[in-house]
């Protein structure tokens, strides 16, 4: 895999046209599984094909059963400035039934290890919405990211997909999640913790402290351009959006013959209007009238829709800049798709 991989990075070395390159992201799948030979050859092959003389964040995703002293010394010697630990929750219980690998204390450890390791630059996943999940003990796992200096989270409610194991449960009634009104409430203390303690709240998902913001992540909502290897790996350059097969057989067989295992999707105008709004409405940022007026012509039914939501106390205008509020921002979703361009 990290031959095909190399392999892959030889041939899109143009599709970036020798842009500089800003931010690295290790993530799906398990990168902190990876040898040392193995990362090191992969980073190699990035500073032989991209300038890398501008990178000002380079993420690696790690579980936190996979986190030891000796792994975060080198993933910091290597060039690793931050890590996104999948903690998810720091309760037994919770993390019982999600069946992760890992339990509450090396939750705690995984963090304090990094820290130690001189990797201060963190962020981890938290979940809300959690069967039996109460609004005192979701406040506690809260606490407790605060207690370990924590610079930044990504904090999701839990959805039930169909055709999956924990689908089969709810159906059976074995996990009962949290209804919307408290999944609400959980939402709504999160952001007041977190603000109380200087979080910034810039996407809907994610908080940071000051200088903490993920980079990688804000030029993706931004729509900004974005090579991605290895299977199901997503790109984006402006007009075209690239995805590489999941089959990892197929996608190392294609690349030993020298071909590229990707499909593309050509985008048109009312998908770049559509993609602007539904990443763009997210961030604290919002979306400027004016930059989705040059993608399609706003319509007279857009802007009533618009001033429907601000009579709502859902959205606001600033300087033709459309922003969510926080109430409208537990709508977010339902608010883009209803915005869209069909």
């Amino acid at each position: 895999m990290v031959n095909a991989i190399c392999l892959e990075i030889d041939l899109r070395t143009q599709e970036l046209q020798n842009s500089p390159i800003e931010t690295i992201y290790f993530g799906g799948g398990t990168p902190s599984l990876l040898e040392e030979t193995h990362l090191e050859k992969i980073i190699e092959r990035l500073t032989k094909n991209f300038d890398l003389s501008h990178l000002i964040e380079f993420t690696l995703e790690a579980n936190p059963d996979d986190i030891t002293a000796e792994k975060a010394e080198l993933w910091r010697s290597v060039g690793v400035n931050r890590l996104s630990i999948g903690v998810q929750s720091f309760d037994e219980v919770d993390l019982r039934w999600m069946n992760r690998a890992h339990n509450a204390q090396e939750s705690i450890d995984s963090i304090r290890l990094a820290q130690d390791a001189g990797i201060t630059n963190l962020t981890i996943d938290l979940m809300y919405g959690l069967p039996d999940l109460s609004l005192e003990r979701w406040g506690k796992h809260i606490q407790q990211a605060l207690d370990l200096g924590v610079p930044h989270i990504s904090a999701y409610c839990l959805t039930v997909e169909e055709r999956t194991a924990l689908y089969k449960k709810v159906q059976k009634e074995e996990l009962i999640p949290a209804d919307q009104d408290l999944q609400s409430e959980q939402f709504n203390l999160l952001i007041e913790m977190l603000t109380a303690n200087g979080f910034i709240h810039y996407e809907i998902s994610n908080f940071g402290k000051p200088d903490f913001l993920a980079v990688h992540n804000t030029n993706y909502w931004k729509g900004k351009s974005y090579l991605g290897i290895g299977p199901s790996a997503h790109s984006y350059n402006g007009h075209q959006r690239l995805w590489n097969i999941s089959n990892n057989h197929i996608y190392m067989n294609k690349l030993e013959q020298g071909q590229l295992p990707l499909e593309v999707e050509e985008l048109t105008s009312k998908n770049k209007f559509n993609e602007l709004l539904l990443t763009g409405l997210r961030t604290m940022w919002g979306v400027n009238l004016i930059t989705l007026d040059a993608l399609f012509p706003i319509s007279s039914l857009f802007k009533e829709k618009i001033h429907s939501l601000c009579e709502k106390g859902w959205m606001k205008l600033n300087d033709n800049t459309i922003i969510l509020t926080q109430e409208g921002r537990h709508f977010a979703d339902t608010i883009s798709q209803d915005l869209f361009e069909v």
